[in-house]
């Protein structure tokens, strides 16, 4: 879950750093867009694999499988102008070391986008002897001599020191940074435009003109004359007098759903037909600027504030959709606070973007859901790294100090346990990950091996061989766990109610229905829950809350019926 994005930054490797980025940890107190070699080897090695499995699949050159690649690029954000702007630059050398049978892993270091450093091991992908090793490296040097990639990665460039581009990039890392929207005009912290914060992340602004015009405020004198709280519902009806917003609403306990997250609340997702190329074509990246101007991540079908259809078949899928559902006055009254790499200890950076007025405001559902990054890191020392009980007391007891003087009275707060990820490694480690597919040649042990080596795996306490460490982040997952339900069960505060609530056991769920844990995977990473996973937790999350605390999820309005009949879609997200 820790995944630092770096949206227009670096060098022209940018594009597929950012695919490859599923692997990329950042230190608690890091959110920048930098680059590092380590960065640098996970994007090339992944690169040359797909174009060397293109060239096999259709029968081709490298050099028309390169060319084939930049092609299936869309135009948005460059991306096709930098494929070839790559190609020109370092296709030559890629194509030099291929024919002479060189592996990603042999032509990466080679032209030294993968460095080993003094001391540390040679990270590769794909096995290969110590002694054919030695052997290849005297032959890749001979290929080639000095390569202009070497001379590009050390001059440092960086596409944001382009003058015509230091602005916007300047922008939209501020946007990355403090998680508000690139595009607001009133300073509301609501947008009219999707990505880069925007209603993808919270609900859709009405009005961008008006601050005074957001998703989950009180009704504005019943919203007689206009929508001042976005879902909808305003006017009067002609046959009684009564605004509909009095008629439909009042009474009705509107709330508001609030994520304080990490990537998996975020969704973090990488198509897997990004890197299979077998089943690359013209569609595969259509949605790739997207998906870049959301850091990777798909809120819009989250398991917590999904709004868009389910890719998955599976109904209503997130908990705002269920809310929704259940009280249409609900409508647009969203917000997913959750970032790349977020973990208790960092959230205060960027709390300061939930929007909510105690005053003018209805109550909120804030579901507090750090579920990774205080056990899990990439450092080769992982344990040292971990949060400790203490440390997460702390922090979470200044997020709650700070809920409770913004949030409106009547509001809830659930904490959610963390996962037990022991799982990950026991269903994932024989499997192929999608790289290896076609040649049966990489296995998730060797993806997870490889990022180890690089101390960019996702969560190296979970994802490795050694038993013992799974063991040992298991069972510190377990004591944050218990320091959460302690918090939960001692601590009382003014404005809502503390409640806690143990990770969601999707695994057993789901093998009841006929299914396989891996299914429940994110296939590129090998480490996030997938967007069925999401929506089979929001279901046991809302079937829990129906049972238990009926009350957090406020009234079942007998109006939906009706509104739906008056406003529709009531103007959609």
């Amino acid at each position: 879950m820790k995944y630092p994005c770096r949206v227009l930054a670096g060098t022209p490797l940018f594009l597929f750093l950012l695919l490859c980025s599923s692997a990329s940890p950042a230190s608690d107190d890091q959110f920048s867009m930098g680059h590092s070699s380590r960065h640098h080897c996970l994007g090339c090695v992944v690169v040359v694999s797909v174009i060397t499995q293109l060239a096999q699949v259709h029968n081709s050159t490298v050099e028309a499988s390169m060319e084939r690649l930049c092609s299936y690029l869309p135009g948005e954000l460059f991306l096709k102008t930098t494929c070839y702007l790559l190609v020109h630059t370092f296709g030559s050398d890629i194509i030099k070391l291929l024919d002479a049978d060189m592996n990603a892993d042999r032509v990466c270091h080679t032209l030294e986008f993968c460095r080993q450093e003094p001391g540390q091991p040679w990270c590769h992908l794909y096995p290969l002897p110590e002694e054919v090793r030695k052997l290849t490296q005297e032959k890749a040097i001979r290929v080639v001599t000095r390569s202009t990639a070497v001379k590009y990665l050390q001059s440092g460039s960086d596409i944001c020191s382009l003058p015509f581009l230091a602005k916007i990039c300047q922008k939209i890392k501020l946007s990355i940074q403090t998680s508000m929207p690139f595009k607001d005009v009133d300073a509301d912290k609501y947008s009219v435009f999707p990505t880069l914060r925007g209603y993808h992340w919270r609900g859709r602004d009405c009005n961008d003109s008006d601050k005074t015009v957001y998703p989950g405020r009180r009704p504005d004198n019943w919203d007689v004359h206009h929508d001042s709280n976005c879902n909808g519902i305003w006017g009067v009806d002609p046959k009684d007098g009564i605004p509909y917003e009095k008629k439909f609403c009042e009474g009705s306990q509107p709330r508001g759903l609030i994520l304080l997250g990490d990537s998996a609340g975020a969704h973090f997702h990488i198509p897997p037909e990004w890197l299979t190329a077998s089943q690359m074509s013209l569609n595969s990246f259509f949605n790739l600027p997207t998906a870049l101007t959301d850091e990777l991540n798909w809120p819009q079908l989250s398991g917590a504030t999904g709004f868009l259809d389910s890719t998955t078949g599976m109904g209503e899928r997130s908990i705002y959709l269920r809310l929704r559902k259940w009280n249409r006055c609900n409508h647009r009254d969203y917000q997913n606070i959750s970032r790349n790499g977020a973990s208790s200890r960092n959230l205060k950076k960027f709390i300061e973007s939930m929007s909510r007025n105690q005053l003018l405001d209805h109550p909120a559902l804030v579901i507090y859901a750090m579920i990774g990054n205080d056990v899990c890191n990439g450092k080769a020392d992982t344990v040292p790294e971990m949060t400790t009980p203490e440390q997460l007391y702390s922090s979470v007891m200044a997020t709650l100090e700070h809920l409770n003087s913004y949030l409106p009275k009547g509001s809830h707060v659930v904490l959610s346990g963390l996962p037990n990820g022991t799982f990950l490694w026991d269903h994932m480690h024989d499997r192929y990950h999608p790289l290896g597919q076609l040649n049966k040649d990489v296995t998730y042990a060797q993806m997870f091996s490889f990022l180890n080596c690089l101390q960019l795996s996702p969560c190296h306490g979970w994802m490795t061989s050694n038993k013992t460490l799974r063991t040992l982040t298991s069972e510190r997952a377990q004591q944050l766990s218990d320091t959460l339900k302690k918090i939960a069960t001692r601590k009382k505060f003014a404005n809502f109610n503390l409640l806690y609530m143990d990770f969601a056991e999707i695994t057993e769920e789901w093998q009841k229905r006929g299914g396989q844990p891996w299914q429940l995977i994110e296939p590129v990473d090998g480490f996030h829950p997938n967007e069925v996973a999401l929506s089979l937790s929001a279901e046991l999350f809302w079937k829990k809350a129906q049972l238990q605390w009926p009350e957090i999820l406020g009234k079942e309005n007998p109006f939906n019926s009706q509104i739906e009949q008056v406003f529709g879609d009531q103007g959609g997200h």
